[in-house]
This record gives C-alpha cells, structure tokens and sequence, in this order.
C-alpha cells in the first residue's frame, strides 16, 4: 500500500481532522506501543500499521477500506 493510498484511507474512515489526531495521539498495542506517526517514521510499513488501525477501530473501518 502506498503512503498516499494509507493517508487517503485514514482520512475517509475518520474524516480529516479526527485522521490526523489518531495518527498523532493513539498509542497502538499492535504497533508496540507506539503512534501511527511513530511506526510509519521508523518504517513500520503502511500495510501492517494499516493493519494495526482496522483492529484497533473495527466499528469505525468500513470493510470496503479493510
């Protein structure tokens, strides 16, 4: 998954400003505890922290985005 086609899924599910604060402030215990920001800033890759987002938040993924 490309960085752009992450952030463009990130943002539909949650819509722009509650995207961004999820990616910033939501520690992650399948990212090993870190944020989006911090997995994707260390290389985590976009379709395993992409991972990590939908079973954190299953109610909020639509399963087209999945």
């Amino acid at each position: 998954m490309r960085l752009t086609d992450f952030w463009t899924r990130l943002e539909e599910a949650f819509g722009p400003g509650y995207a961004a604060s999820i990616a910033r402030d939501q520690v992650l215990s399948q990212l090993g505890g870190r944020t989006v920001e911090q997995a994707l800033a260390s290389g985590e890759q976009t379709h395993v922290v992409w991972r990590a987002v939908c079973a954190a938040y299953p109610d909020r993924v639509p399963a087209r985005l999945r």
